[in-house]
């Protein structure tokens, strides 16, 4: 895709297949969406790093499978790997330990909406990386609503006695996804499912080594509902959602996939609330609605 085609969130697919993209669309919303409430009930048997250093093993392994089950080459190149340790970083390794370690002490119907600020990042980040036409009103209102929709939840639950370094790096975790966006653009000529491994490989070595030396090894067994959720988050909102969010960027570009949050918002605060008994107070209702309408200014066409 051009570049300046990210900055308004353009999207390269039409008729038929732009319908496709749009359900992938969906599903990936869907996945991401879910993968809060499973990492909350993960971490409740595996410390935040191992327990991400596990998801990319599990990841890496039936991404790595099904590679060669379709003949696909792994790269052997160095500046192939390179990028990936650097999409592991952006994509695999910060962020998810940022929200894994934020969703201790944050309900995860709220560490939903904190996180998914990424398409007002995204937007930031093309205006700094690339050379477009300035944005319209209903985009600066956009970013106008997103921000005060994060400052009035963190800012509220701040003062109600809530952690607001946790909350902050769910902020951060937003951010990183959506510069990952922009650098998973360099790996538009590859079949998806290659850079989806090679962020998760990549991460399994970082993140493995890091959890058993700042958290000692995982206790064994853990508890059963631990292990499933870290097997669900592993297979479906990890192996699958990557190749989806590959293929994505490269079909619909970053603004446009990053919007997914649009849909995120309302599908991991409503398992938060409905499987996980959370609670949101009026202020983190008002400030959802703020995000939620922020990034659907930020992606109209208008």
């Amino acid at each position: 895709m051009p570049a300046s085609a990210e900055v308004g969130g353009q999207m390269g697919s039409t008729g038929r297949g732009r319908g496709f993209e749009l359900a992938l669309l969906g599903l990936l919303a869907l996945l991401w969406g879910s993968s809060y409430a499973l990492i909350k009930v993960a971490t409740t048997g595996f410390a935040p790093i191992t327990m991400v250093g596990l998801r990319c093993v599990l990841a890496s392994a039936l991404l790595y499978g099904l590679l060669r089950w379709r003949g696909l080459e792994v790269p052997r190149d160095w500046a192939s790997w390179r990028a990936f340790m650097l999409q592991a970083a952006l994509a695999t390794v910060t962020p998810f330990v940022l929200i894994a370690w934020g969703a201790q002490q944050v309900q995860a119907s709220l560490a939903t909406i904190l996180s998914c600020t990424s398409p007002i990042f995204a937007f930031f980040f093309g205006l700094a990386l690339q050379r477009g036409n300035p944005p319209g009103w209903r985009k600066a209102l956009g970013v106008v609503l997103g921000v005060l929709g994060v400052g009035l939840i963190v800012g509220q639950q701040g003062m109600m006695g809530g952690s607001v370094p946790h909350m902050l790096a769910l902020v951060v975790s937003g951010a990183l996804f959506a510069l990952s966006g922009y650098t998973g653009l360099g790996f538009a000529a590859r079949d998806p499912m290659v850079p989806a491994f090679g962020a998760q490989f990549c991460g399994m070595f970082v993140l493995l080594p890091l959890g058993l030396a700042l958290e000692g090894p995982p206790h064994w067994p853990p508890p059963a509902g631990a292990l499933v959720a870290l097997v669900v988050f592993s297979v479906f909102c990890t192996a699958l959602a990557s190749v989806i969010w590959f293929r994505l960027i490269r079909t619909l570009g970053v603004v446009a996939t990053t919007s997914q949050a649009y849909l995120r918002v309302p599908v991991g605060t409503a398992i938060g609330v409905v499987f996980l008994g959370d609670s949101l107070p009026p202020s983190a209702l008002l400030g959802m609605l703020a995000v939620m309408g922020g990034v659907a200014l930020m992606t109209s066409k208008a």
